[in-house]
């Protein structure tokens, strides 16, 4: 089934690869003429003692030319396989990563990143050698094989036939190879993407790990891993050892015994012409050969089948990011947006919302409070759509959430995270993000109205200044004020902000208050708030509690009424003093 699914990509390829094979047939062919025209030259002018030099002139000519020709198609197909190969490796690659961008977000919360870092590049790689390796150097050899044993069934058709009957024997101990390698391959790439996985994530966290004093421990770690990996590897280098060359070999030696014993019976009885015994022995020795070669290949290309089955599991992937359905085709015009009867669990056990409803009219800004895991971030990302809706329904004026597509949800409503993400390129690209409709004019205008053009152009090269990976040569609160701008640069109908201000100072977090203010005019706004004092101005403030909505109304109207919004607020004011207090002692 893998074979047959690989083989498919070959299939744009059709063309070249018959060309591919055609001139490896040609080059084979000039390759196992030559012992045939030396045998020709033994029996008939070097035995006899007939040594006319046009004939043999013109025997050692066609030799030398069967030979250049030979290398030089072998040379040409060998470049047309690789060329393939690389060309179908090309088109895989692009669809497993086609495949994981349109991924739902579940699949990633349960997917380590760096395993599947390991299937884009380490698997594709892999699978690579099958085409460049493997499949070129089968079909050569085949093609070599069944050269071969024409030429032999050409001088002696009884022995011939024997060779022939040593074919079965040698695919009986590759199979044997490929049943018990390959769940040591499974077993070696697994353990090659647990570290890759453990790699990524020391990586990503080596701040912590440093702060934390975690270097020893994450060494132990992968020290762990890395000897299981080398564990599996020398479970297959074993194998190697034993079914690879040296079984074939054995196979060879006694089969050459047993064609010279039928040589020196044959012999007893009639005479034997030197030039096919030279011949046979040649061809017999060449055509053993080709199965070393192939032996030798079985690792890589069960190396290969087994990173291809782990590639098309990825590409099988059925858990994709939430779709459009239906006919329709609305469009996102006031922003109106219903919560009716919300149910949703992450694990299909727990439920982190349960029975929510609420409604935020066009324009007004509805903020989400509540401690930590009271489901805040569930319902922006059931609003977003990055996960599938389980019980009840949303609607964006009036139509299911399910009925929008993609491109209108995200070019109509906004998102701003807590913690930002830079793109790698420069401050403009990651302002536009590809989106040609926005030009510099509407960059430098997006950038003005959330206070981040001072800070750019204050940069030695303005909007042009290089963003390396994840923006980390930026501040906190540069990030955040870019990925305003880029919000705000494609004029969205609905803003989602999940604690937008989290990251900036104080000074900063009043010019962004001042800028959501005017943003929020005639945009429908909800807001995630850590900081109860960032969403006192909010038309409505929902406050959640284990999955449920327990209280709602303005900010004074929560403070009156002494619940739980009360008790958070009073909480908050208090560690507020407590921490201008401190400073003030320092001071």
């Amino acid at each position: 089934m893998t074979i047959r699914r690989l083989l498919r990509y070959l299939q744009p390829h059709r063309k070249r690869l018959v060309l591919a094979l055609v001139v490896l047939l040609l080059a084979t062919g000039g390759d196992v003429a030559g012992p045939v025209l030396v045998k020709v030259f033994i029996d008939d002018y070097l035995t006899p003692g007939i040594f006319d030099p046009e004939p043999i002139t013109l025997l050692a000519g066609t030799y030398l030319l069967l030979l250049f020709l030979s290398v030089g198609l072998l040379y040409y197909q060998e470049f047309l396989f690789h060329r393939i190969a690389l060309r179908v490796i090309q088109q895989l690659r692009i669809d497993v990563f086609s495949k994981v961008q349109h991924l739902g977000l579940s699949f990633f919360d349960r997917t380590p990143g760096g395993g599947l870092i390991s299937r884009i590049t380490n698997d594709t790689e892999a699978v690579k050698e099958l085409f460049v390796r493997v499949l070129s150097t089968f079909v050569q050899n085949i093609a070599m094989v069944v050269g071969i044993l024409a030429a032999m069934f050409l001088l002696d058709a009884k022995w011939a036939f024997f060779c022939l009957m040593l074919i079965p024997l040698i695919l009986g101990v590759m199979q044997m190879y490929r049943r018990f390698s390959y769940p040591v391959y499974r077993r070696v790439r697994h353990q090659l993407g647990r570290l890759n996985a453990h790699l990524s994530e020391s990586i990503q966290g080596m701040n912590v790990i440093q702060v934390l004093r975690q270097q020893n421990r994450m060494r132990r770690e992968f020290e762990h891993i890395n000897g299981e990996h080398y564990e599996a590897h020398m479970k297959n280098t074993k194998l190697n050892g034993w079914l690879l060359r040296p079984a074939v070999d054995l196979i060879s030696l006694v089969a050459l015994m047993i064609v010279l014993s039928f040589f020196g019976v044959d012999g007893g009885e009639s005479a034997v012409r030197i030039g096919v015994l030279y011949a046979f022995l040649n061809l017999l020795d060449r055509m053993f050969e080709p199965f070393n070669q192939m032996m030798q290949q079985l690792s890589f290309l069960q190396q290969s089948l087994v990173s291809a089955g782990r590639v098309f599991e990825l590409l099988d992937e059925e858990e994709t990011a939430p779709a459009q359905s239906g006919k329709e085709n609305p469009r996102i015009r006031e922003g109106r947006i219903v919560f009716d009867r919300v149910t949703f669990s992450y694990d299909g056990q727990t439920d982190v919302l349960k029975d929510i409803s609420f409604t935020v009219e066009p324009g007004q800004t509805v903020a989400l409070v509540g401690h930590t895991g009271s489901g805040k971030s569930s319902i922006v990302n059931l609003l977003m759509r990055f996960y599938p809706l389980q019980k009840g329904d949303i609607t964006i004026d009036g139509y299911s959430l399910s009925a929008y597509s993609d491109e209108e949800l995200r070019r109509r409503m906004g998102l701003v995270l807590q913690d930002p993400f830079l793109f790698t390129g420069n401050v403009k690209e990651n302002i536009r993000l590809g989106r040609e409709s926005i030009s510099d004019d509407d960059i430098a205008e997006a950038a003005r109205f959330v206070q981040a053009e001072p800070f750019i152009k204050k940069l030695p090269r303005g909007y042009d200044e290089p963003v390396g990976e994840r923006g980390t040569t930026f501040s906190s609160g540069q990030r955040q004020l870019l990925s305003f701008a880029r919000t705000i640069a494609f004029k969205p109908k609905i803003l989602v902000l999940d604690e937008a201000t989290a990251h900036v100072d104080t000074e900063t977090e009043d010019k962004i208050q001042e800028a959501l203010s005017r943003m929020r005019k005639g945009r429908t706004t909800i807001a995630i708030a850590h900081r109860l004092s960032t969403v006192r101005d909010a038309d409505r403030i929902l406050v959640l509690h284990r999955g449920e909505i327990v209280e709602q109304g303005t900010h004074q109207e929560l403070l009156a009424r002494e619940g739980l919004y009360q008790k958070m607020y009073r909480l908050q004011q208090g560690l507020t003093e407590e921490v201008e207090s401190f400073g003030g002692v320092v001071q």
